[in-house]
């Protein structure tokens, strides 16, 4: 297997180092959205709004902040908006499943990584159930996505609650620029279906709207045998988009989405009749959809507020008939961003949400109750404040926030930035996050195990959600540096040091005897406690370099330090084996290559050290995409993932009861036409 990887990498390094003196030397033709034709100035000067609320050139951003580029997403080769994370420096990407991805930033991964806050245009898509992300129905098509914003850090104070070790946002396009037809499709070993459709066009004075619809059918990874596993899936989506300018100062935005799907799984569950647990594999369904209102109004160029409202709804089988989500949420968010005076700027906002669920279950997983209601108000606040003839920036500003299971929260921080001179940017930051309790762990009842006995009754292991458990608080130490040496080389460290409060544990209960449902069993339950700190620590490097106006070259290093430890009175013993759920080390490299002959050639390599806890080992893995661009409207992209062997483990666990399995290697064509 070495053999084979270095023979691999060593083809890859000469082909990159022949086509690039090529390349250099000759002209040829540019594709039309050519990533590598964007000098690193323009790219630096990119405006994002994850950090302030507001645009603001991504250099001059005082956070740990990274923004995927329509042209990265257009030349990935990925078919999904998780695998195109794997472009952000730093973040741990991994897959348990065919559709289940672990996906968080500086630790304390999980396939419900609940520290992560996750947003495609500002409408958030984290599950207040069990607090995380089902990456498996977060799609859109990704020729609509005008860039991906990531925030490795806290950014509490303005996204709220959740938003503790990082901050997503998807971006799409505006209509104005998704104008004309497009057509995909595509097939390969693991990609089995890929089609998608768009339609822009203008139905009145400065208004304009897009209809897109795609399809996705992906195979089955393998088990640890080499087998096929059950994991395969499948789904299908549509959607629209209107932006029109209503006046001259006010912007309308109308947007919606539906979806549905089936989703592969294998589950072990308990039952109180012999053999007491079974394993069984089918296809889940999964089904939701999504309306979004968004007015903005400039008043002036100091001026402006903006009004969201978005209704979403999710229909979800989450285990093979024995529990089933229903969940409608309605959020409503207000902004007022002005100046005062000439040196601060304020952005303040009120907030409201309310998701109603009803859940379905039996004696293996059920709510207690089955149904809820549960309200979020919030407001904030924020001053960046400029000084010394805009070189240095401060930032101060709170979350205020109510929610139903542990009451009022208060997230502030503040944070700096020093500009010397227009090349150099140094930046620091305290902030206070917190990850508020979600619905399964006030009211789940989850029994993961029946053991027969021959001298008393069966005995029942429970894990049981407690009303009392409170937010898992983070205080959040981060500084970091960024430098433009010259036109062609970017460089950016980050350092942190994370102190948590309160990380949920759990903890045994007495033990007490069930007569129903018959027959009588004995029941050990485990609470589910905020029983356990931690502190970590850790630094990210990364570089882009342009090697000549048609080679770039990107790498990333991340280093982390996870410490944990029960707190007082704390019984449980797995605590501190939580810290090999996250890599110790990461790496990317990337090269982004346009040749002569109208060719992409792009190459990311991603690597991670081992996850103790999971028994999963580090792991190299390559990706790699060739385009040609047949015409102006016409694009031919093979991708080749997982390059370097036929199979690895990524991630070692997904959710209670069900089971991980490996990545294949895969490979698969798209054709894309725009018309």
């Amino acid at each position: 297997m070495k053999g084979t990887r270095a023979r691999f990498l060593g083809a890859v390094s000469l082909a990159l180092t022949a086509a690039a003196a090529q390349a250099t030397a000759g002209e040829g033709s540019q594709s039309p959205s050519d990533l590598t034709a964007l000098s690193l100035e323009q790219l630096m000067d990119t405006e994002v709004t994850l950090a302030s609320k507001k645009l603001q050139p991504w250099f001059e951003s005082p956070a740990a902040i990274y923004v995927i580029t329509r042209e990265e997403i257009e030349r990935s080769g990925a078919t999904t908006i998780a695998e195109v994370l794997r472009l952000v420096p730093s973040l741990s990407v991994a897959r348990a499943d065919s559709n289940k991805w672990a996906i968080s930033s500086r630790g304390l991964n999980d396939v419900f990584a609940n520290k992560l806050l996750v947003l495609i245009d500002g409408r958030s898509v984290y599950t207040p159930l069990f607090a995380g992300v089902f990456w498996d129905v977060q799609d859109v098509l990704l020729e609509d996505i005008e860039r991906i914003e990531v925030i490795r850090g806290p950014g509490a104070t303005l996204w709220g609650a959740n938003a503790v070790n990082g901050v997503i946002n998807v971006v799409t396009r505006d209509a104005r620029n998704t104008q004309g037809g497009l057509l995909s499709v595509g097939a390969g070993s693991e990609e089995r279906g890929l089609a998608g459709a768009r339609y822009g066009g203008k139905f009145a004075s400065d208004a304009y709207y897009r209809v897109y619809a795609k399809y996705v059918k992906h195979d089955a990874f393998a088990n640890a045998a080499g087998t096929p596993a059950a994991d395969g899936w499948q789904a299908a989506r549509g959607g629209f988009r209107v932006d029109w300018r209503v006046a001259p100062r006010d912007q309308l935005t109308v947007q919606g989405d539906l979806y549905s799907g089936r989703f592969g799984q294998t589950a072990t569950f308990s039952s109180l009749t012999p053999p007491f647990m079974l394993t069984r594999s089918s296809d889940v369904p999964a089904s939701g959809a999504n309306l979004l209102a968004r007015w903005e109004r400039t008043q002036s160029q100091r001026s402006a507020i903006d009004l969201q409202v978005y209704y979403d709804q999710t229909d979800r089988d989450l285990k093979l008939d024995v529990l089933r989500e229903r969940r409608h949420t309605l959020d409503a968010e207000l902004q007022h961003r002005f100046a005062m005076g000439e040196r601060h700027e304020i952005v303040w906002g009120l907030g409201y949400r309310r998701t109603d669920d009803v859940i379905d279950g039996g004696f293996p997983a059920s709510f207690v109750p089955d149904r809820r209601a549960s309200y979020v108000e919030s407001a904030f606040v924020q001053d960046e404040v400029r000084l010394a003839g805009d070189r240095v920036r401060v930032v101060v500003g709170s979350k205020f926030e109510h929610n139903d299971y542990s009451g009022f929260e208060v997230q502030p921080n503040v944070r700096a930035l020093w500009k010397p001179s227009p090349r150099h940017a140094l930046w620091a930051a305290v902030s206070r996050a917190v990850r508020t309790p979600s619905r399964a762990e006030h009211d789940a009842r989850f029994n993961a195990a029946v053991i027969p006995s021959t001298v008393g009754p069966l005995v029942v292991t429970r894990i049981v959600g407690d009303p009392r458990m409170g937010s898992e608080e983070l205080v959040a130490y981060e500084a970091g540096y960024r430098l433009k040496a010259g036109s062609s080389l970017f460089l950016e460290v980050a350092a942190f040091h994370n102190s948590y409060r309160g990380l949920g544990t759990l903890e045994p209960r007495t033990p007490f005897l069930e007569p129903t449902p018959s027959p009588a069993h004995l029941v050990l339950p485990m609470a589910l406690d905020n029983g356990a700190d931690a502190n970590s620590r850790g630094a990210e490097l990364a570089a882009q370099w342009s090697v000549s106006s048609r080679w770039k070259l990107a790498a990333a290093y991340a280093w982390l330090d996870l410490r944990l430890r029960p707190g007082p009175g704390s019984q449980d013993v797995t605590a501190r084996a939580r810290e090999g759920d996250s890599p110790r080390h990461q790496f990317q490299a990337r090269s982004f290559l346009t040749l002569p002959w109208k060719l992409d050639f792009d190459v990311l390599l991603y690597g991670a050290s081992g996850l103790g806890n999971q028994a999963v080992p580090g792991y190299l893995r390559a990706d790699a995409s060739l385009t040609f661009h047949v015409n102006r409207g016409l694009d031919a992209r093979l991708a080749l993932q997982n390059a370097l062997e036929p199979r690895h483990p990524e991630f070692g666990r997904t959710w209670i009861g069900q089971h991980a399995t490996q990545v294949e290697r895969g490979v698969h064509l798209k054709l894309t036409w725009k018309f």
